[in-house]
């Protein structure tokens, strides 16, 4: 495959934000009074709005308070906790090797451009993206294509010219909808959701060129 761009997931592909995102979400559960067990009751790589509408179901919530409301209370307690957020190994390392090598690069999140935006400052990345995308841009957020082919039309590009590399099977789903061949990362080697990706790695130093050019 001959790719004239790579199209990054934000959580859980360039930074590991999971357990941040986790406790945003059960702190806000648990100011809702629910009788939260689990560590990790969101569904990552889904809109923070989306995870809300099933939370309030599963935990029985009652709340005058709108998805969108929770969604928004949820970011501000994520923002608190990005200290704790670090980059993905090898991350920086392989976006800046794939300019080097004249490949547009672009970041495609769920997340909002506010709280995005406080990740790039944190690492520095601003110049490592042609474009962003964030989920404020978009009418159906991932697994929908919708911010995949966005991404692809502010490049002037074909999807069937762009990979992506996610996390999550929403994430993977949005991907193929839109007609790019995915990389999923999977640092433990363990995840069995992710089969629907081209290829699946344990890293980003595993991503060659030619294992590119072979998907």
């Amino acid at each position: 495959m001959k790719i004239s761009a790579i199209i990054f997931d934000l959580d859980g592909t360039v930074v590991d934000s999971e357990e941040a995102w986790a406790k945003a979400f059960v702190i806000v559960l648990k100011s809702l009074g629910a009788d939260v067990k689990e560590k990790h009751p969101h569904t990552s790589g889904v809109e923070i709005k989306k995870n809300w509408e099933r939370l309030i179901t599963k935990f029985n919530i009652k709340t005058n308070k709108k998805s969108d409301e929770l969604a928004a209370i949820t970011s501000n307690e994520y923002s608190k906790l990005t200290s704790e957020v670090v980059l993905m190994d090898g991350a920086i390392e392989f976006i800046e090797n794939t300019r080097n090598d004249g490949i547009l690069t672009a970041l495609a999140t769920s997340s909002s451009w506010e709280v995005t935006d406080k990740i790039i400052q944190k690492f520095k990345l601003n110049n490592l993206f042609d474009y962003v995308t964030t989920g404020d841009e978009v009418l159906n957020n991932k697994p929908d294509p919708e911010i995949y082919i966005l991404t692809a039309d502010k490049m002037s590009l074909d999807p069937n010219d762009c990979l992506v590399i996610e996390d999550s099977p929403s994430g993977i789903n949005a991907g193929k909808d839109a007609g790019m061949k995915v990389i999923a990362i999977d640092p433990t080697g363990e995840r069995e959701d992710l089969e629907a990706a081209d290829l699946t790695v344990e890293g980003f130093p595993e991503i060659t060129e030619k294992i590119i050019d072979q998907l």
